[in-house]
């Protein structure tokens, strides 16, 4: 295979055994960082990652699901986000040992309402046809008493 562009810079397959990558003057490299890197400095590139960004990578290739979802520090710099919005939440699964993933995947989608409701998306919803497609999700009693609380302040 030839390489023809001269201003395309060289084209990285992520994840593939086989060397993919083609330079101009046709000699193949490795391609994977992931192969050639320590597992943490993986890890710290893996932690730039958004949550969800996160959930795609380790679906990209066996190694990186593997680095992603051994790393109880990638799963805990997310669920540290989503503590900003549900604090107690976070704590009570942390206090019933549950892992840093486990705590984020159960309450990441409350993280995302809770703050819908606090920033007052919800507040001019007339029937309940207007919040079809949207993921709901259960909230405690103090919960609703912030949203509520910020009801009544806006």
């Amino acid at each position: 295979m030839q390489y023809d562009s001269p201003r395309t810079s060289p084209v990285f397959f992520l994840c593939e055994r086989s060397p993919s990558l083609i330079s101009p003057r046709g000699a193949a490299h490795t391609h994977n960082f992931a192969e050639t890197l320590p597992t943490e400095m993986s890890v710290k590139i893996f932690g730039e990652l958004d949550a969800e960004s996160l959930c795609s990578a380790s679906r990209t290739c066996k190694l990186w699901h593997h680095i992603i979802e051994e790393s109880d520090q990638l799963w805990r710099g997310q669920c540290l986000l989503v503590a900003a919005v549900c604090q107690r939440e976070v704590d009570s699964d942390r206090r019933d040992g549950l892992s840093w993933k486990v705590t984020l995947v159960r309450n990441f989608t409350r993280s995302r309402l809770k703050s819908d409701w606090l920033r007052g998306r919800y507040s001019s919803v007339r029937s309940a046809e207007e919040l079809v497609g949207r993921k709901m999700t259960p909230l405690d009693a103090e919960t609703w008493g912030e949203i509520l609380q910020a009801e009544l302040d806006r």
